[in-house]
């Protein structure tokens, strides 16, 4: 080394913890990678904010106790909204509504914003105008097609031809072919919305209601057990409708009729032929009308009824399902309180009668 380059180095002495010039290039380039990364991250942030073009329907369910970051996940899903995730979830949190969705079914679209999503979320729905149906136990279709009309303002003639019509099934209680609902129309109160009711739609939620029912009653697998079909133990049902005035009375009057049946009896049942009324609007049946040759006339003809006489209810089904296990084959309307007197034999059933009829 010469003289000037020692005095160079002299002047510039080398400070070992100084950077060179390659690490100043290294946090540069970092440096760039992050505001790259931030700029990337915002411009995916506005784009989850946003909404797109095309709009379709989405109809979305929020079940009661979904968390606000499922709900936002599902949305993401069903793309009401552009984005789930981390992104998603952020949004929810910085709107302050995460813990204000509520439950319920929702009329949305696709490609919507975060915001107007949550604010139609968010958003207790308008009370809607509905009506109120209530369907006693042991009504007929003629009598709920004439309170229908009373209650809901629909034709009741009209539900009264569809109800008849044999359009109607729910398989495996209602076969298909059934020339009637009767007997599957289940007693209950219902609530319609008043704009959109129609006989249709009466009927079909009845039916809807009797399968949630019979589910519940294992109604298919009671009537295997017993030998017959869905159909025919909700006959039985609707006899025991009819009939029963006291609720002890149900699974007795089941079993008389089962134990006819297995002896080949006829039932005698005058509720059956009244259901085909001879004479029909003075409820009464003379003596000419209990010789009259229908199939529902349950004195003369052995067997059920072609068709349930009325649509019981749980009581009655249940009751059909599990008859009281005795011998009885004859009973007799007794008392005040409506209450009927059991026996085995026809000479304990006049005496009975004699007794609570006079």
């Amino acid at each position: 080394m010469d003289l000037l380059e020692e005095r160079r180095d002299a002047r510039h002495p080398v400070d070992p913890h100084r950077p060179g010039r390659g690490v100043f290039a290294l946090l540069l380039a970092f440096l760039v990678v992050v505001a790259g990364g931030v700029y990337g991250v915002a411009r995916y942030y506005s784009y989850c904010e946003r909404a797109g073009d095309t709009h379709a329907p989405v109809r979305f369910t929020v079940p009661e106790g979904q968390t606000g970051e499922q709900v936002v996940e599902r949305l993401a899903a069903a793309h009401v909204i552009r984005c789930g995730g981390v992104v998603g979830r952020f949004i929810l949190r910085r709107s302050g509504r995460a813990d204000a969705i509520l439950a319920g079914t929702y009329d949305l679209t696709t490609n919507m914003t975060p915001d107007a999503a949550l604010a139609v979320l968010t958003t207790p729905p308008k009370a809607v105008p509905t009506v109120k149906l209530t369907i006693p136990e042991g009504y007929t279709i003629a009598q709920i097609a004439e309170r229908a009309q009373q209650d809901l303002g629909i034709s009741g003639k009209q539900l009264l031809e569809l109800a008849g019509s044999g359009r109607y099934s729910l398989p495996p209680y209602l076969p298909e072919g059934a020339s009637s609902a009767e007997g599957f129309l289940f007693p209950n109160t219902y609530e319609f919305v008043a704009k959109d009711v129609t006989p249709d739609i009466v009927i079909r939620k009845m039916l809807d209601e009797f399968a949630t029912e019979a589910q519940d009653l294992h109604l298919k697998e009671g009537a295997r057990s017993l030998g017959f079909t869905p159909y025919q133990v909700v006959i039985v049902a609707s006899m025991i409708e009819r009939e029963a005035k006291v609720a002890k009375d149900r699974p007795l009057i089941a079993a008389v009729i089962y134990n006819r049946l297995a002896k080949g009896m006829t039932l005698g049942i005058d509720a059956t032929l009244l259901y085909d009324d001879p004479t029909p609007g003075d409820g009464t049946l003379s003596q000419s009308d209990l010789q009259t040759d229908t199939p529902y006339n349950t004195r003369i003809n052995p067997g059920l009824t072609p068709t349930p006489i009325a649509n019981p209810g749980f009581d009655s089904l249940q009751a059909a399902l599990h008859p009281a296990n005795v011998d009885y084959l004859y009973y007799v309307l007794c008392g005040a309180d409506g209450h009927h007197v059991f026996s085995t034999t026809y000479r304990q059933f006049l005496q009975n009668k004699a007794r609570c009829l006079g």
